[in-house]
């Protein structure tokens, strides 16, 4: 079946069995862990929660609602931020390698809020507010200078062009965040755990935050869906019929470096997640952005809190780095991708 066709057959009732399979990885997350809690005590917990009713006897409730809930919650909506951006960045460039880690975005991003960290830059009454904005404005440094070099070394953006200078701008913040976690002093422990990629230290805040930015940023990027649509047949071709294209390459850009910085600041470097969950949905919805975007914010949160669940169990009582899981499983896609456009370009 063709990709156009997919598209088509792609109904409503499918966005309400994503929503169905989000909802239950969630639970199974929270429920499964080093001291696993029974379905009717997740039940109970939530219904005590939100109508006061009997909390369950035991540890059940301080474990559901002080430690897991928060967790996997993070970990669904930087997922689904990570995503949605990565999905935007392909569409834009056209480049289905293009990704906040393999572009260097991530790097960058997390290179402000070390700076953040370092510094103990902070606002006052929003405790997350000075990491946050760090990792967005240099998110988007990242990201422009990135295109830039990209284009002036190879005006036709090529695939390969793009991956190797966000190579060599990552391992060049990652020397930068070298000096810097040198002179770090106390906090140089902490750098490095979160530089690795965890959602450890989660919290409602961070929750909070993260659905803030991803509702509303989301929304301008899946507002733009049409346009980007337009952009895989060439930007002149999407000039042709109406697209004001500097508008839509500066709006993409904001709103995903807003999406990649925030989630950077709240859980590190969690690489490849852009990368992964648009292409593995791309086969399910097609390449119709209007589709395949929000579809990609519900694999995106899924294959996340599956990965930090996987994290959490495999070598418990200790706990793996997110990062660790996510690149594993990136790494391999990314080299099946890579070849398959290498073999289509030749």
């Amino acid at each position: 079946m063709s990709q156009p066709m997919r598209s088509k057959a792609f109904t409503p009732t499918v966005y309400v069995a994503f929503a169905i399979i989000t909802v239950v990885v969630m639970a199974v997350c929270i429920m499964l862990g080093s001291a696993s809690v029974p379905l009717d005590k997740l039940v109970q917990t939530f219904f005590s929660a939100a109508f006061g009713w009997a909390r369950p006897e035991g540890s059940a409730y301080s474990i559901i609602m002080d430690i897991r809930l928060p967790r996997v919650l993070s970990a669904g909506l930087v997922g689904g931020a990570l995503s949605l951006a990565g999905c935007a960045m392909q569409g834009l460039l056209k480049n289905p390698l293009a990704d906040g880690s393999t572009l260097g975005v991530s790097a960058g991003a997390s290179l402000g809020a070390v700076l953040a960290i370092t510094f103990g830059l902070s606002i006052p009454f929003l405790p997350l507010a000075g990491t946050t904005i760090g990792a967005a404005l240099f998110a988007l440094l990242s990201l422009l200078t990135i295109l830039a070099l990209a284009h002036r070394l190879d005006r036709s953006l090529s695939t390969d062009t793009i991956i190797l200078i966000g190579i060599i701008f990552g391992m060049f913040v990652s020397a930068l965040m070298s000096i810097l976690i040198t002179f770090a002093g106390e906090r140089a422990m902490t750098i490095v755990f979160w530089t690795m990629g965890s959602l450890q230290n989660s919290s409602y805040q961070s929750v909070l935050l993260l659905t803030v930015v991803t509702v509303v940023f989301g929304a301008v990027l899946m507002s733009l869906s049409r346009e980007l649509n337009a952009f895989a047949i060439g930007e002149d071709n999407a000039r042709h019929i109406g697209v004001n294209v500097r508008r839509v390459k500066l709006l993409v850009l904001v709103c995903v470096s807003a999406l990649i910085g925030t989630c950077v600041s709240v859980g590190g470097i969690i690489g490849f997640v852009g990368l992964v969950t648009p292409h593995m949905i791309r086969r399910i919805t097609g390449p119709n952005h209007s589709l395949l975007m929000p579809a990609s914010i519900f694999g995106g949160a899924v294959f996340l809190m599956l990965s930090d669940l996987v994290a959490r169990m495999m070598f418990s009582p200790r706990e793996l780095n997110i990062g660790v899981i996510t690149s594993i499983v990136g790494a391999f896609l990314f080299i099946n991708i890579f070849s398959r456009t290498r073999r289509v370009t030749r």
